[in-house]
């Protein structure tokens, strides 16, 4: 487990919890309301739970570092930051750029560490599996943060909550929420904890196979005809971001962006297999 320096800890001071309730507090009985100095983190995880409607998985995991006015920006979308200004948390952006940092660093402190024999290509190889946009989309989903997002009226009447691209935002968000709040070691429990199987996975070089695999599968046995398209190409010769959409019989069925075509095949069959399940 990574032990972090205290002095390195970014904890600013606009993300401090409110305050628990005392004796006599927020409750109607005699004694309702009255906390202890160590519930202070249950505190928070009932109030922030309360007010956000978070999943039991993401209320557990996180019943000791969640704040309510953290979690509201972490799942809030840029597209609804833009059509409320008066929102003062802001979007969901800085959190995904720090969550996406911290992700990457805690996977690869974990996969040094498991497999000290490894080389570094085979290290980057399964980071990469790991810390990308189907996995951390497909994760976010069973924690059901697209429920739980803020979107502006047009990307919300568009299916945003179910676009693989904004729930890995999501997901990259929370994970740099976590940070802030609690620190580099919980951040990197919680991230171990939630993406060990896919970890596990990759290693077996069986993560994302298994999108395209059981989309394939389904469309085969429904007799549909399945291809993949690339529609947008963006970002430098060294980085660049591909867009591509899956289409079954010929109308598209889902659409993904990754860091090379396979990433972004991967995605959008990610997105398809997720439409279908609600059809």
């Amino acid at each position: 487990m990574l032990k972090p320096d205290p002095d390195l800890v970014l904890r600013p001071g606009r993300f401090e919890p409110a305050p628990c309730p005392r004796e006599g507090e927020g409750g109607e009985g005699e004694g309702e309301g009255t906390q202890t100095a160590g519930d202070e983190p249950a505190c928070r995880a009932v109030a922030a739970a309360e007010a956000e409607g978070l999943s039991p998985e993401v209320e557990a995991a996180l019943a000791d570092v969640l704040d309510r006015s953290l979690m509201r920006q972490a799942f809030t979308h840029a597209s609804y930051a833009n059509e409320h200004p008066e929102a003062s948390e802001g979007d969901n952006e800085r959190l995904e750029f720090l969550g996406d940092a911290v992700l990457a660093l805690c996977v690869s402190e974990h996969l040094v560490r498991r497999y000290p024999g490894w080389p570094e290509g085979e290290l980057t190889r399964v980071r990469a599996a790991v810390v990308c946009e189907p996995t951390l989309a497909c994760r976010a989903l069973s924690l059901g943060l697209g429920n739980r997002l803020r979107l502006g009226k047009g990307e919300a009447s568009g299916g945003g909550k179910d676009k693989p691209s904004i729930l890995s935002g999501a997901f990259e968000a929370l994970v740099g929420a976590v940070y802030l709040e609690a620190g580099l070691e919980r951040a990197s429990r919680f991230v171990l904890e939630q993406l060990a199987p896919d970890i596990e996975a990759a290693v077996r070089g069986e993560l994302h196979p298994d999108y395209k695999t059981r989309l394939q599968q389904l469309a085969q046995q429904a007799g549909r005809s399945l291809e993949y398209r690339v529609v947008a190409e963006s970002g430098p010769d060294h980085q660049p971001r591909f867009t591509v959409q899956v289409r079954l019989d010929g109308e598209e069925a889902g659409e993904g962006k990754g860091r090379s075509k396979k990433e972004a095949e991967q995605a959008a069959a990610c997105a398809a297999l997720q439409r279908l399940a609600r059809q």
